[in-house]
């Protein structure tokens, strides 16, 4: 893809610092470092979203996670934890359109990153959430 910032990453058209890569998979740390040495796990063939994925590229990348992380956490002693992110689709706050995991290191609660799940579960009886889990299931496909 000509105007894809990753793709243009990953062919070395701008530049990035890179913590590891191989024929499948580029990770370089993120511009924002949203808490630091996050990191963005990259397919380097272009997809738009985990959609997209079939099952050989999502063991390609998925596979590589945890030697990434591991080396992560093994880079500073205060690292405490780890989220991965994966944001699909614009309403899921995906931004760039090249699908990308978010390693981000945890340091503490205050160390600026956040999430938040709101509790709905008094709206959801064991009913309601069969009815949902019966509409995923009938849409699962090899």
């Amino acid at each position: 893809m000509t105007d894809c910032i990753f793709c243009k990453i990953i062919a070395g058209e701008i530049p990035s610092v890179t913590v590891y890569e191989d024929d499948k998979v580029k990770a370089f740390l993120d511009i924002s470092q949203a808490t630091p040495g996050h990191t963005l796990v990259v397919p380097k063939n272009h997809v738009s979203d985990l959609f997209e994925y079939d099952e050989q590229l999502a063991s390609d990348v998925f596979s590589r996670l945890p030697k990434i992380a591991r080396a992560i956490k093994a880079s500073d002693p205060t690292i405490k934890g780890l989220n991965i992110v994966n944001n699909n689709g614009e309403v899921a706050y995906q931004t760039v359109f090249h699908s990308h995991i978010h390693l981000l290191p945890r340091y503490s609660n205050e160390d600026g990153f956040g999430m938040t799940f709101a509790d709905n579960s008094a709206d959801y009886t064991p009913e309601k959430l069969q009815v949902i889990a019966n509409k995923i299931t009938e849409q699962i496909r090899d």
